[in-house]
């Protein structure tokens, strides 16, 4: 097997794969609060609390994966585009 058949074989598997995770779950966990929802902070005697909610997933903890939002926005457009003027057919 030749290298370039091979990364491409690589690629493709990769890509699927990817593609598998966004079709069976959406929603990831939110990057920024490691999908907690919320910041921890610590008290003056070093015990772990609660901090703010997190402004990047409004405190659900979970995202968007990027594939299904890419997914998503080609949907929206197809059917914007496929749709007849006037909503019905």
């Amino acid at each position: 097997m030749t290298p370039a058949l091979l990364a491409i074989a690589c690629l493709l598997i990769v890509t699927l794969g990817y593609a598998g995770v966004c079709a069976a779950s959406p929603f990831g966990d939110c990057r920024r609060c490691r999908g907690m929802g919320h910041a921890l902070k610590t008290d003056r005697k070093g015990r772990m609390k609660r901090g703010k909610d997190c402004r990047r997933c409004h405190a659900t903890g979970k995202r968007i994966r990027t594939g299904r939002w890419l997914y998503n926005r080609w949907a929206r457009i197809y059917r914007a585009g496929t749709d007849a003027p006037g909503g019905s057919r």
